[in-house]
């Protein structure tokens, strides 16, 4: 059995050729309606409806001398979290007409070089970026060859680009000290790569929740450095933690698809949730208040967060780069009280 190939797409040339006009006629109707007459525009709308032609939106608005699409990179995009970011990034846009590229880099630098490479090719007005390593170079290069950039769910370590960010180190500090309030003086600390920007924060939180509580973290945390940042890592850290002599007593997770998987192992595994072990979460996704032990964690707000770099990058680069931080709020549910 054979497989037919792909049909081309049509190009104005075809459409040109089909209603027996020339291109600029094509592109009059496309653009200029009403330079044509009412026959001839018929006989065109007639081509491509019968090639089903589709006009390039880069193409029509570099003729038209704007561009109306923007890019964003996330570390992963399957997180419900930046799924959240997204969606109020595309309904702010969608007020102006804007239309939204969405790139997970996977926390890969080379990757989310690749993908702003792309936009850049595609000729974006701007893009918004969860940065996967401290280094912004790249970024900075790419605002001085025209090109909006605003950093995502990240404080700017530079006055030149935007950012909108949640204050990452009170959202630790928050988690730990409802866990020490419960009693939990064995606290491990689910995280990711400190070249990380988030998980770096968070760490500084919790250490100086257990310093402001006369706690030393030398003895009373354990930090496990996560393969990847999903339910999965979170059930392999959890299955370590578990083997340990001195099991702790309170787990809190970087995310919360990672107290998912840590949630998961622990049910399997026969351990009381709150009792033996109390769990916290971070960012308050759609599932943490649906789950069987519904979960305690560090609410951001995400939709606004999306807005509000939406909001800066249309700005511009003529105003003053704006630098926002939005301060996060402790959800505190069966996960960690009680036991």
């Amino acid at each position: 059995m054979t497989t037919a190939s792909p049909r081309r797409r049509a190009s104005v040339s075809d459409v040109a050729r089909h209603a027996q006009v020339s291109v600029g006629t094509v592109s009059n109707v496309l653009n200029r309606p009403d330079r044509v007459s009412d026959a001839t525009r018929e006989r065109v709308l007639a081509a491509i409806a019968e090639l089903s032609f589709v006009p390039s939106g880069p193409a029509r608005q570099l003729r038209a001398g704007t561009i109306t699409t923007v890019g964003a990179v996330v570390l992963d995009i399957a997180n419900p979290f930046f799924t959240d970011v997204a969606r109020g990034i595309e309904d702010r846009l969608a007020r102006d007409d804007y239309t939204l590229m969405v790139a997970s880099s996977e926390e890969d630098p080379g990757r989310e070089a690749r993908y702003l490479r792309l936009f850049e090719e595609h000729g974006v007005q701007g893009v918004m970026v969860v940065p996967a390593t401290d280094d912004v170079d790249h970024l900075l290069a790419l605002r001085a060859r025209g090109v909006g950039v605003v950093l995502l769910d990240r404080p700017s370590p530079t006055p030149e680009l935007a950012s909108v960010a949640v204050d990452d180190v009170r959202g630790g500090e928050l988690a730990a000290r409802h866990l020490v309030e419960q009693g939990r003086t064995r606290i491990a600390f689910l995280n990711g790569p400190h070249a990380i920007r988030q998980c770096a924060d968070r760490l500084r939180g919790v250490v100086r929740a257990l310093d402001d509580a006369g706690l030393d973290p030398a003895e009373h945390l354990v930090e496990v450095t996560l393969g990847s940042l999903n339910a999965d890592g979170g059930e392999v850290a959890t299955r370590a933690l578990l083997a340990r002599d001195d099991r702790p007593t309170a787990l809190f997770c970087v995310n919360d698809l990672v107290a998912l998987g840590a949630l998961r192992t622990l049910r399997r595994e026969g351990v009381d949730v709150p009792g033996d072990v109390a769990v916290v979460g971070y960012d308050d996704v759609v599932f943490a208040g649906e789950l069987a032990t519904p979960l305690t964690s560090v609410r951001q707000p995400t939709h606004r967060l999306g807005e509000r770099a939406a909001d800066l990058l249309l700005a511009g680069t003529a105003a003053p780069a704006e630098h926002v931080v939005f301060q996060p709020e402790l959800v505190v549910r069966a996960s960690s009280t009680g036991g």
